[in-house]
């Protein structure tokens, strides 16, 4: 299996600098891409600051900050960021014509060897490895959010990932110390094709009346034993997340179980996304 040594990130948002951040600490040299300047300088305070917390509660020594941030360079320059890489990964926004404009860029621009990785949540990793000339050498990594806690990643294996590719970037997942789990290529994997339809449900209870936001939360987080509840969880993800998501099972799988219920859609119309706008099913 081929080394990974240089690990590039694209996109310096939640998801990329949480992945930039795990990736640094645990030794790698990372090379993070945005196409906002301001957006990678607000992402390195956030490694920083996770960092310090982390410090705070003993996990790692105040020493080690420093070295952990040397190893993280930025830019907005994709093609070049891209030359020395041994496996890129995408955690750009949820939109297939994006995914595709990047990946089509990397494909042309890093090294032969180059693991071209996919953080998408509910994307097609097949359709993404067909807007390049290396399918075998494409595969999805989604990890969860936030990135340095959470432990789960699913290695998404498209129609032409080789076994080489696989297991590359599974040993990867553990180097980086989180425990990865297999998932074939199908609408939502396992982890969203889940927890959707329950959000979804969650939300259909609220429109009809069922019970009040707090109340259906309440159910999930004392009768379920889930640690947030499913509108909640909504919130935290944002609407517009979810609402891409259910489309993508609702289109990919065909089944109106898959349907994004009507209050949704008209929150995500209105602008209401959850904890990043200040307002969802509750006020931020």
């Amino acid at each position: 299996m081929p080394e990974i040594r240089t690990i590039l990130v694209v996109g310096a948002g939640t998801m990329g600098n949480g992945i930039a951040h795990v990736a640094a600490q645990c030794g790698y040299s990372v090379r993070l891409v945005d196409v906002s300047a301001d957006r990678l300088s607000v992402a390195l305070q956030t490694i920083e600051s996770n960092l310090a917390r982390q410090a705070k509660k003993g996990t790692i020594a105040d020493s080690d900050i420093p070295n952990i941030l040397a190893r993280i360079t930025q830019t907005t320059d994709l093609p070049a960021a891209a030359r020395d890489a041994d496996i890129a990964i995408e955690a750009a926004s949820e939109n297939f014509d994006v995914k595709r404009s990047i990946f089509e860029t990397l494909d042309n621009a890093a090294p032969e060897h180059c693991i071209l990785a996919s953080n998408t949540s509910s994307i097609s990793i097949t359709a993404i490895a067909a807007t390049t000339a290396r399918a075998d050498r494409v595969i999805g990594m989604h990890f969860f959010n936030p990135v340095p806690v959470m432990k789960l990643c699913e290695i998404v294996r498209g129609q032409s990932t080789s076994d080489q590719t696989y297991a590359t970037t599974f040993a990867l997942a553990q180097a980086l110390g989180k425990t990865p789990v297999t998932v074939q290529d199908y609408p939502g994997f396992v982890s969203n094709r889940i927890l959707m339809p329950m959000i979804n449900e969650a939300i259909y209870c609220l429109m009809e009346g069922v019970a009040s936001a707090e109340d259906i939360d309440t159910v999930m987080k004392l009768g379920m034993n889930h640690p947030m509840g499913p509108l909640q969880l909504a919130d935290f993800i944002g609407l517009d997340v979810c609402l891409a998501i259910m489309e993508v099972l609702h289109e990919g799988l065909g089944d109106d179980k898959y349907r994004p219920c009507p209050l949704l859609r008209r929150m995500v119309a209105a602008g209401l996304l959850g904890r990043k706008t200040g307002r969802g099913f509750y006020s931020y």
